[in-house]
């Protein structure tokens, strides 16, 4: 028979599971891209253990290992992090929690919609499944991927000198 007390501990459980899924979206919707990808990358050592296997369900399949994972945030995080920077790319980046019933996993919907100088915009789409132990996330799985509107161009960002400058600039 299950007490009053076990129920109540098992409720504990749950909230602080969902204490932690909450400090960790908060904290990647928090860190600025256009600041640096440094941070993010701060977020990812802090949360997911070094076994961590992480999945996209394509048919590339999982990547494991958090060496391996931090070296494919890096490699899309910079150029995120330029456009962003120099080339006045906006994002803006929401989330929302998914609730389950299954111990130990959180679900969340995530989208992150990219505005370009130009106004135009992109938006995607896609929800994360996280496995924790402890307060650590040992297995992700990103999933139901959708992208609304088109990719953007380099007409949408500020990557090439106006035409103004260039006019400017005076032989030596």
């Amino acid at each position: 028979m299950i007490t009053q007390q076990h129920l109540a501990s098992i409720n504990r459980a749950d909230r602080d599971l969902y204490a932690r899924e909450q400090v960790l979206n908060s904290a990647i919707i928090a860190a600025d891209i256009s600041s640096g990808w440094e941070a993010y990358l701060e977020i990812f050592d802090a949360f997911y253990v070094d076994h961590v296997e992480v999945s996209d369900g394509t048919e590339n399949g999982p990547v494991f290992g958090r060496e391996r994972i931090r070296a494919l945030l890096f490699k899309f995080l910079v150029p995120i992090h330029v456009m962003a920077e120099i080339g006045g790319l906006s994002l803006k980046i929401r989330e929302s929690p998914i609730l389950g019933d299954t111990a130990d996993e959180t679900h969340s919907a995530w989208s992150v919609e990219l505005v370009g100088v130009s106004g135009r915009s992109c938006q995607i789409s896609w929800c994360t499944l996280r496995r924790w132990a402890d307060s650590r996330v040992v297995y992700a799985r990103h999933y139901d991927h959708k992208q609304t509107g088109g990719p953007l161009t380099f007409d949408d960002l500020r990557l090439s000198p106006s035409s103004a400058s260039v006019g400017d600039q005076r032989p030596f």
